[in-house]
């Protein structure tokens, strides 16, 4: 399967990419929804999906021009099927479906988490061991990576994901729409030590995270005293900061990894970057992120994973989207 076309529509991104040899990027076209869903101050499902509907058309045909390929060259056709918005899958599933069936070539269900885990080995042949950690707007995983196919779920979230808090806090100060940027810029004008946020399960002596009380504790301060915004924004990213790199180092040091790779919207903050480096560098680990445009949902990614998957077949037309992500499944592929 050298020519693979990739269909990614988890959110509010409708995107398509196609990848030749798992390594040659010959086009990846991304329409962003946030200017539209900035308006409600997150993403509506339903606004989302037929948005996708609308756009999924023009942006396959305009990676086909870039790419310089008639559809009738492509060898197989992915497409995320979970975890995400269950509307907004079936929209890009159905369509990498129909494309397949019309070109009688294989369709490949891919998982959307996979693709940011590995997206900063994109190109590569193979992935080299590591600590992986995904720091998304709806998804914060520790995963313990051997080989592409073998891998262990260290910890996740027990209730709001890194990025979804940042979003939920960023709405409560009266900021746009996506969170994290705007609380980025905010807090580069603050002082992260005018307040005090829990940390929590900072000392759970596990790997798992919880977001949820942050954000409640910032909202109770805004509903209690007059404050000053930077000073707020810089002091909640210091909270969520400190505890992804503490906690992705202890997991590097026990499971023995000497390189940590970082990936999703959140691994583009600064300050996060800015921590983690620091941390690692203090026990000899290496920090890896993707490149800053395979950061934020993008369906090269999902490609290139598709890419190291290939030589199995094709999956089954009947396989349905799945929105929510099955820790045990993501942890034993195939």
């Amino acid at each position: 399967m050298s020519l693979i076309l990739a269909v990614e529509t988890s959110c509010d991104e409708t995107a398509v990419a196609i990848l030749r040899d798992g390594s040659n990027l010959l086009a990846s076209e991304v329409w962003s929804q946030a200017e539209v869903h900035s308006a409600y101050g997150g993403v509506v499902p339903e606004v989302a999906s037929r948005n996708h509907l609308a756009a999924l058309p023009t942006v396959a045909r305009r990676a086909l021009e870039r790419a310089g390929v008639g559809i009738a060259e492509i060898d197989a056709f992915a497409a995320t099927v979970g975890p995400g918005l269950p509307t907004a899958l079936l929209v890009g599933v159905a369509y990498a479906k129909a494309l397949a069936v019309g070109c009688g070539r294989p369709f490949l269900a891919m998982n959307h988490i996979e693709g940011h885990l590995f997206s900063p080995f994109f190109g590569e042949p193979f992935v080299p061991p590591h600590l992986g950690l995904v720091v998304s707007g709806g998804h914060t995983l520790l995963v313990d990576v051997a080989s592409f196919s073998e891998r262990r779920v260290l910890g996740s979230t027990v209730d709001d994901a890194a990025g979804e808090a940042f979003d939920k806090v960023a709405k409560l100060l009266g900021l746009g729409y996506p969170g994290g940027v705007e609380i980025e810029r905010l807090a580069r004008e603050g002082d992260a030590r005018r307040y005090v946020f829990p940390r929590s399960m900072r000392h759970s002596g596990d790997f798992q995270f919880s977001f949820s009380g942050l954000k409640t504790a910032v909202r109770y301060l805004l509903e209690r005293e007059r404050v000053h915004g930077p000073d707020v924004a810089a002091s909640f990213q210091a909270a969520v900061v400190e505890v992804l790199a503490e906690k992705a180092v202890a997991a590097a040091l026990a499971c023995g990894r000497d390189l940590i790779a970082v990936s999703g919207g959140v691994s583009s903050n600064a300050a996060l970057q800015a921590a983690l480096s620091e941390a690692a560098a203090r026990h000899r680990i290496s920090v890896r992120l993707a490149p800053r445009e395979l950061r934020t949902d993008n369906a090269a990614m999902i490609a290139y994973v598709a890419a190291l998957r290939a030589g199995g077949g094709g999956d089954s037309l009947a396989t349905d989207v799945e929105p929510s992500l099955d820790l045990e499944r993501f942890a034993a592929p195939g």
